[in-house]
């Protein structure tokens, strides 16, 4: 039960959350199968038990958005129907013109959905309202904003926003690696990616690399920004920030990972890496905002 990344959202912190309201909602959107023609589906899962769509620990909760896909590439379509249209060209004595072509291609992608294989995902979110998080462990932007779509289709009046810093994170990284300093708490670790503004975005990525040489200081004297920078906090969690304030690639260490270990089963194994997670995160989300300056309203 270890989020391996963050997309961060605000919840107001005087919000008062109905986790049984929650629950009969999420319920009532289960992920069921895609219909014969449909390319995905969206629903709740259970997040242990049969129906346990909202699952709770000391104040944090979990929920899980499925998402279920079907396995048809363009290039299968493409190909099936140049073959058609090449069929219809021996046949008939001309070739179909662009219209007809994308009538063909039309066709044949619905023969073949209802016979294509699906592909089911979880996305796991984690909501902490007694400090006003909300967290989706995904590198995806799009599946982040799927499950919060879903989420207000649910609960309407769930008053979530962006987190924005007084300090953006692509200047504050820029500083920390300029001057080598991190901020308190943290440690800058051997992964960057520095990106020129404006419309030729040149860029230079280092994967485990010292970044303390004078190379780095004359790309950012040249006008380089840091739009990705490797972090370790505490020496508990390492991870990668953006310039999105993104948390990526989210890897918890051993002096944590070894308490989990100690479990007795599956389900207390569950329990105790979900204790362990929130409580280091939410450690980690507040000394991070700290570093970036402080909250900002958007």
């Amino acid at each position: 039960m270890w989020f391996r990344n963050l997309q961060i959202y605000r919840l107001a912190a005087d919000y008062k959350l109905d986790l049984a309201d929650l629950a009969g909602r999420l319920a009532k959107q289960p992920l069921t199968p895609c219909g014969g023609l449909e390319r995905m589906r969206l629903g709740w899962l259970s997040v242990c038990g049969e129906d346990d769509y909202v699952y709770q620990q000391s104040g944090q909760l979990l929920i899980a958005l499925g998402i279920e896909d079907k396995l048809l590439p363009a290039s299968v379509i493409k190909q099936a129907a140049d073959a058609k249209v090449a069929e219809i060209e021996a046949q008939e004595g001309y070739r179909p013109g662009a219209k007809q072509r994308k009538e063909i291609r039309q066709q044949v992608e619905d023969e073949m959905l209802p016979r294509a294989f699906s592909k089911r995902t979880t996305v796991h979110a984690w909501i902490d309202p007694v400090h006003g998080w909300l967290a989706v462990d995904t590198a995806s932007a799009t599946k982040s904003e799927a499950l919060l779509k879903l989420l207000g289709d649910c609960a309407p009046n769930l008053p979530l926003k962006l987190l924005h810093t007084q300090l953006s994170p692509a200047a504050a990284m820029t500083r920390w690696l300029a001057e080598s300093d991190a901020p308190t708490g943290f440690s800058i670790d051997r992964d960057c990616e520095l990106q020129l503004p404006g419309e030729d975005r040149a860029t230079v990525r280092y994967v485990r690399h010292a970044l303390d040489g004078e190379e780095i200081g004359q790309h950012i004297a040249a006008g380089k920004q840091a739009t990705r920078l490797g972090l370790t906090w505490s020496d508990r969690v390492s991870f990668v920030l953006t310039e999105k304030l993104e948390i990526k690639r989210l890897q918890f260490l051993d002096i944590i990972t070894e308490q989990s270990a100690q479990a007795e089963d599956a389900e207390a194994m569950f329990q105790t890496e979900f204790a362990l997670m929130t409580g280091e995160l939410g450690r980690l989300l507040a000394d991070l905002l700290a570093a970036l300056g402080g909250e900002a309203e958007a």
